[in-house]
């Protein structure tokens, strides 16, 4: 059957396997090589050297790639940064970059390296603000986007915004992150290249570092590639193996994790020690009808401000015993953390926020915890 016709939670199951013949293995084999036999008398080899090509990141791009709509245009990395730095290596010395002003922390803190060592030019935007990120663009290069945002929430209108660009002669990334394929394909949208850390939803079990890249277009992923090849920047076949498998369960898991961070955030808008709620989810979340028109459901990820401040937010964080705190997000299990802990997070997060990777336990029990803790304080 044509993958044009299977639906995403199928794709995720059926895209990179091998070959269907009697005997064989269904699911993939790790290739570990360093080496290949590069030539012989049946011609030349298409692989020379494992910092070219792998048999398992071809699968796993194949499968990543698939659920974006470019099934030849992803690109493995060993972690989401190192992807991200592969599309910053895109824009021109000197150019201009216009990127979230208040996204994953060292994404923006590298690009503000650059731009202070003359790299590039930077301009920061509301990415929820349309208009402004509209007017940030003439003598632009690139623009660089999350949606939803981390770690706020905010959702950028990828459609309007990426035909703006497309029209200011822009070209537009996209870390669909927080999203992954299944709730929404910004290249669809008009988007040149879209990012994933695949250590968090993509492999879902906080075991793995990795990144990928997708191209809309044949030149842009041959450029990616050839970063990758030059750089070094390639990920372990082990690593890869996980992930490819962790993408089989991702429709379940998200279905699961986006089903309990909708109940929970409905119940945490009206406890008394929540000032906010940032979930696009919620019919009066700034960003609902947005997310609404552009994607397939509002995700797993939340975040809450505590009503008594940074001291009440961290004393929650303390208190809570079902509940992880820890860094990342996406795995099975429910973590928490204070964002503003963090040096390099931006000012405009609130000292008092904490953001909320809901995973798969029970709600009740996320709930109980959650609830007790909050009653605390």
């Amino acid at each position: 059957m044509a993958h044009e016709a299977l639906s995403r939670d199928t794709l995720a199951v059926v895209t990179g396997r091998p070959g269907r013949a009697p005997g064989t293995p269904v699911s993939p084999d790790i290739e570990f090589s360093s080496t290949y036999v590069s030539w012989g008398p049946y011609g030349y080899g298409e692989s020379m050297y494992a910092r070219g090509d792998n048999a398992t990141w071809k699968l796993f791009e194949e499968a990543v790639g698939t659920l974006e709509g470019a099934p030849d245009g992803a690109v493995a990395f060993p972690s989401g940064m190192a992807a991200g730095t592969a599309i910053l290596e895109l824009i021109p010395d000197g150019g201009r970059l216009v990127m979230a002003d208040t996204c994953y922390n060292t994404m923006l803190a590298l690009a503000s390296e650059r731009a202070a060592s003359g790299r590039l030019q930077l301009t920061t935007v509301d990415a929820s603000d349309t208009a402004a990120v509209v007017a940030a663009l003439p003598g632009a290069d690139w623009l660089l986007l999350e949606s939803p945002t981390n770690p706020l929430l905010q959702v950028a209108d990828l459609r309007a915004l990426c035909a703006a660009a497309r029209q200011a002669g822009v070209r537009v990334g996209v870390d669909n992150t927080f999203a992954t394929p299944m709730l929404q394909n910004p290249l669809a949208l008009g988007a040149d290249v879209v990012m994933h850390s695949a250590t968090k939803y993509l492999s879902g079990h906080s075991d793995v570092l990795l990144g990928v890249v997708i191209a809309a277009d044949a030149e842009l992923a041959g450029r990616v590639r050839q970063y990758r090849i030059v750089q070094g920047s390639i990920p372990g076949p082990m690593e890869t193996w996980l992930a490819l498998r962790g993408l089989r369960t991702l429709p379940v898991r998200l279905e699961r994790a986006q089903a309990s961070a909708g109940v929970l955030a409905e119940r945490l808008a009206v406890h008394p020690a929540v000032s906010r709620v940032r979930y696009p989810g919620l019919p009066d979340d700034p960003g609902h009808a947005v997310a609404r028109a552009q994607m397939r459901g509002f995700g797993a990820m939340l975040a809450i401000e505590i009503a008594g401040g940074e001291a009440a937010a961290q004393a929650v964080v303390e208190a809570v015993r079902l509940w992880v705190p820890a860094t990342s997000l996406g795995g099975v299990e429910s973590l928490i953390e204070r964002r503003r802990r963090i040096p390099s997070e931006p000012a405009s997060v609130p000292q008092n926020l904490l953001r909320l990777s809901v995973g798969l336990e029970d709600v009740e029990d996320l709930w109980a915890d959650l609830r007790q803790a909050l009653d605390a304080v």
